[in-house]
């Protein structure tokens, strides 16, 4: 049986995963801020779940939970990283932006590290994370948010080099989703917005087939080539 850790297990994304590996075979840890939607989630697959209940902001505690988890399990084959935040912020409020890089960058480090390190003493393993399209350009609402992104699109890429530089069957998968059916997708206008079912199916497969780069969906991919293509000078006007 494969072992995996979901971080981030309690709503959207995250728990739609955990469902979908459980479902193909995985023990799964669940993890997340809010114990009861954990439990709930455990109740409905108990030979499946483990709950570990933690928030990966308290980076002191971060290693002790992740590795307690792992032992539960057995081991480890593939860790999800699907814990974010993001805010729009135009005016700048300091609070909200170190809440985000709070968990989009310190907590996110803290888990990639910890979850790189282990992999590399073992020899080999999966690490994925959900980013986003939005960090591929800046933004004025949200400067938090799309800088922290960009920061995972790069420490996973880095990462990706790493395992490639130690010649070792590590795969780093880089989840980019646009708009999905979730709490984060708030604001107006919104576009091309997939359901948490079909999202999750396209990340399960990306999964399997241990892809660098993945766009959920798969249109985005436009998207991200047109935002690539936006001149600097034009860019800074919108």
């Amino acid at each position: 049986m494969k072992r995996a850790i979901v971080v981030g297990a309690t709503s959207g994304i995250g728990r739609q995963l955990a469902i979908t590996l459980a479902a193909n075979g995985y023990k799964v840890g669940i993890t997340g801020r809010r114990e009861g939607l954990l439990i709930k989630l455990q109740a409905t697959r108990p030979d499946s779940f483990i709950v570990s209940a933690f928030d990966i902001t308290d980076i002191d505690a971060v290693p002790q939970k992740l590795r307690q988890l792992t032992d539960e399990l057995g081991g480890l084959d593939l860790l999800v990283l699907s814990s974010g935040t993001g805010k729009i912020n135009p005016v700048l409020d300091t609070v909200i932006e170190n809440q985000i890089n709070s968990l989009n960058v310190s907590g996110f480090t803290a888990v990639a590290n910890w979850t790189f390190n282990l992999f590399q003493k073992q020899g080999w393993g999966h690490f994925a994370a959900i980013t986003s399209i939005a960090g591929i350009r800046g933004s004025r609402q949200a400067p938090a948010y799309f800088a922290s992104k960009a920061y995972q699109i790069h420490y996973l890429e880095s990462l990706r080099q790493k395992a490639t530089n130690l010649k070792l069957p590590i795969y780093v998968t880089d989840i980019r989703p646009g708009f999905v059916d979730t709490d984060m997708a708030a604001g107006e206008n919104l576009f091309w917005v997939a359901s948490v079912e079909k999202a999750t199916s396209q990340i399960y497969s990306a999964l399997q087939n241990k892809r660098d780069v993945v766009y959920i969906t798969k249109r985005w991919r436009i998207i991200a080539f047109l935002f690539r293509l936006i001149p600097k000078a034009l860019h800074k006007r919108m």
